[in-house]
């Protein structure tokens, strides 16, 4: 795979325009499902072009996975979710995450998580991309968490590590059943669980919120 950091500005555009095709293609059939030929005809590029930025199939898929990543996180950092350091903040990130489930009809999942199911066990290059992109996933939230705890908000026996890989893990595990029943009830459950843990370490109860936009 040609590296991003010698390709010409042009270079860069082609092949990150590949990458976001692929990822959309491969979100929605599978890396199975995905040929080369049909990312190929989703990017406009040619076959030269192909094999000029990625080796094989599984060089694309590393990068889609990376892409994927960018792309969850942009949006767990982005303006709608904000710093999650209060309960309320938790509450409305729990929110957005199970909204964007619903808005899919329960289809498609976590575009990361997706990728998990997928790769971890066959590709041992993209499931340590995979486990990067998780990690800052779980560092963001434990920031949130950590923030917390500084101020004095959480109980000194919370543990800000621990909590941010079970809130992660929540999300993890509920959208995936939510995508295999096409109901939104799992995801809400398990989130709704593991916050109300989140919030049994409040050292003032009354600063528990239920949501900070509307409430």
């Amino acid at each position: 795979m040609t590296g991003t950091a010698k390709l010409t500005r042009k270079g860069r555009a082609t092949k990150e325009r590949i990458v976001s095709a692929a990822a959309d293609l491969i979100y929605e059939h599978g890396v199975a499902g995905t040929s080369i030929e049909d990312v190929r005809a989703a990017a406009g590029v040619s076959g030269s072009q192909m094999t000029h930025y990625f080796q094989d199939k599984r060089s694309l898929v590393a990068d889609v996975v990376d892409h994927q990543a960018k792309v969850v996180i942009e949006f767990q950092a982005g303006p709608e979710v904000g710093v999650l350091d209060s309960f309320a903040a938790l509450r409305d990130w729990a929110a957005d995450n199970l909204q964007r489930q619903v808005d899919k009809g329960c289809e498609g999942g976590c575009r990361l998580g997706s990728l998990a199911g997928e790769v971890v066990e066959t590709d041992l290059y993209a499931r340590a991309r995979l486990a990067i992109g998780f990690a800052e996933w779980e560092r963001m939230l434990r920031e949130g968490l950590q923030l917390m705890y500084d101020r004095g908000d959480l109980q000194p026996h919370a543990d800000p590590d621990k909590l941010a890989m079970a809130l992660l893990a929540a999300l993890q595990g509920g959208t995936l059943l939510t995508q295999t029943k096409r109901d939104a009830a799992p995801l809400a459950a398990a989130l709704d669980a593991m916050l109300t843990y989140v919030e049994s370490f409040a050292t003032d109860p009354a600063a528990v919120g239920r949501g900070g936009r509307d409430g």
